[in-house]
């Protein structure tokens, strides 16, 4: 691919322009570039002219600017979420972001702009050297000179322009370039937000509610706690019944009683109704712990499976959360759940191995017919059959109905299993560029006589969604597909029709009701890690703080 064209940046900054790519070139350069100067010096327009070609596509790598986050009037979680959008990733703070960049070598580039007009400059100066102390990270950091984050960054053996010096200016372009008069340094207009009042929150500027929260320790009812955990879906462009929606999903039963009920009045214009929560830290009834794995199939009518970060299987009503009972605890935290026709519990965990219970009030022979029929049953053999295959090939993901048995792998295939005939050999198809994040099935009826055929959709580390009716050939082009990792996907026939739902790792969530192809969007604020669709078409989702049941309108 040719290497887009960089116009010159404006007012004879060419000597800072050239700097800076060269500096991004280099690999033995400081990971941290200050760009400092006095009031009106230019630093903004430079700054606008890097992150305007380097988010162009088809700029080369060594050029190409990740993320970006205009810090003025901004704290620390406003930037770090601002970043986590951009690079498509989900966090609740600084430890996330900071985390989950570490644990990811691939070069990121970040453009800071205004530091010295943050709300916290000082904290965000930290969290800027602590972003640096990552070799794959580059920072290109603006601040004005003479103030204390200024001197904070100089002193930590960081690459510093100032554009003050004449050499990072061609003099005669600059006479020759003519342009309006820029006021210097324009700050965002102070603004008061009455913290207490839900509906001032959710229609004013969500940067400036995020600073004010951060910078107030005050609760305010319940208010503070939920704008917290949810603040980055908060903090997305949306309308204000949108965002009372989100802040509903985040209220915990400790808040203000007051709170609830106009919320829910402020959201009653938005695409999803929230029939209830269970935020960690509830009591009445329990929040149940994060939710790794979740299903409804093959359960009880009302009642859902879900299971934690060290693998305790508990059972709840989806009518509102309150727990039934729990199984005992599994071998390793569960990625995938399946229940077959006779009850019993299959499940996957983080090392590709399966695990199986006895979900409560199965059915099992007695008397005669035990002593007759005393052989493996068909779940049994299709159980061996699984482990067998397992042994072979660890799982990533794993699916049941009456009809199938699907389970995935790390090298994109997934494998169906018929439960009736056990013995057969699997079936096989390659759906994914990587592993298999997650599978869901349905047994679709074929004729008046009850039979049925299954359909598979699968999902993968390569952002589609496939979908494969085992009898046939895949399907060539996929569902849906997007730039990041699918994280749950589930499927089923509800009031609504066949409906299919899917989790991304940047936090949306997708309802598409599947029979007439609308789709409806949700963003939690949250990782979403399990999926569960209710027979009248309510959608749980599982994360680690939220277990949430929404019904779209």
């Amino acid at each position: 691919m040719t290497a887009t064209r960089w116009a010159r940046p404006a007012a004879g900054r060419e000597p800072a322009g050239a700097a800076l790519l060269a500096w991004l070139a280099d690999p033995s350069a400081p990971g941290l570039c200050v760009v400092a100067g006095g009031p009106g010096c230019g630093k903004s327009a430079l700054l606008a002219w890097l992150v305007g070609h380097g988010t162009r596509a088809g700029t080369g790598r060594e050029r190409a600017v990740h993320a970006f986050a205009p810090l003025a009037g901004m704290g620390v979680r406003g930037a770090v979420w601002t970043l986590a959008d951009q690079l498509g990733l989900v966090v609740r703070g600084p430890r996330d972001l900071l985390a989950r960049l570490g644990a990811d070598r691939r070069p990121v580039t970040v453009v800071l702009p205004d530091l010295h007009a943050a709300a916290d400059p000082g904290a965000l100066a930290e969290l800027v050297l602590t972003l640096g102390a990552h070799d794959h990270v580059r920072l290109v950091v603006e601040t004005r000179s003479g103030t204390d984050v200024h001197r904070q960054l100089a002193d930590s053996r960081a690459a510093v322009m100032d554009l003050d010096e004449p050499r990072w200016t061609d003099e005669a372009r600059r006479r020759s370039w003519h342009a309006p008069t820029a006021s210097p340094d324009p700050q965002p207009p102070a603004m008061v937000v009455e913290l207490d009042d839900p509906a001032a929150l959710c229609g004013a500027d969500p940067w400036q509610v995020t600073a004010a929260f951060e910078a107030d320790q005050d609760e305010h009812g319940g208010l503070r706690a939920a704008w917290l955990r949810a603040g980055q879906s908060l903090c997305r462009e949306q309308g204000s019944a949108e965002r009372a929606l989100v802040l509903l999903t985040a209220l915990g039963d400790g808040a203000d009683p007051r709170l609830r009920p106009e919320l829910a009045r402020l959201a009653a214009g938005a695409d999803w109704h929230l029939k209830w929560s269970r935020i960690r830290g509830d009591m009445t009834p329990p929040w149940p712990g994060p939710v790794f794995a979740m299903t409804t199939a093959g359960l009880p009518a009302g009642q859902a499976l879900l299971a934690d970060h060290v693998g305790v299987p508990r059972t709840v009503r989806t009518t509102d959360g309150t727990p039934v009972g729990r199984l005992p605890q599994l071998p390793g935290p569960p990625v995938a759940f399946g229940v077959l026709t006779d009850s019993t519990l299959l499940a996957l965990d983080h090392q590709g191995l399966l695990s199986e219970r006895t979900l409560p009030g199965a059915v099992r022979p007695t008397g005669i017919a035990a002593l007759l029929d005393d052989g493996p049953t068909p779940a049994q053999r299709l159980t061996d059959t699984l482990r067998t295959h397992f042994a072979r090939s660890p799982g990533t993901a794993l699916c049941a109905t009456p009809g199938v048995v699907a389970v995935g792998a790390a090298d994109g295939t997934v494998h169906s299993f018929t439960p009736g005939t056990p013995d057969e050999p699997a079936r096989t198809a390659a759906l994914h560029t990587g592993p298999v994040t997650a599978l869901a099935a349905l047994d679709l009826p074929v004729g008046d006589d009850g039979q049925t055929l299954p359909l598979l959709y699968s999902a993968g580390s390569d952002g589609q969604v496939r979908a494969w009716a085992p009898h046939t050939d895949p399907q060539p082009t996929s569902v849906a597909e997007r730039t990041c990792p699918v994280t749950a996907l589930t499927a089923a026939h509800t009031a609504r029709g066949l409906v299919l739902a899917v989790a991304w790792a940047d936090g949306l969530v997708e309802f598409r009701l599947l029979d007439d192809g609308e789709t409806r969007h949700l963003w939690p604020g949250t990782a979403v890690h399990a999926l569960a669709l209710t027979a009248p078409g309510s959608l749980l989702m599982g994360t680690d703080d939220r277990l949430l049941c929404l019904r779209p309108r």
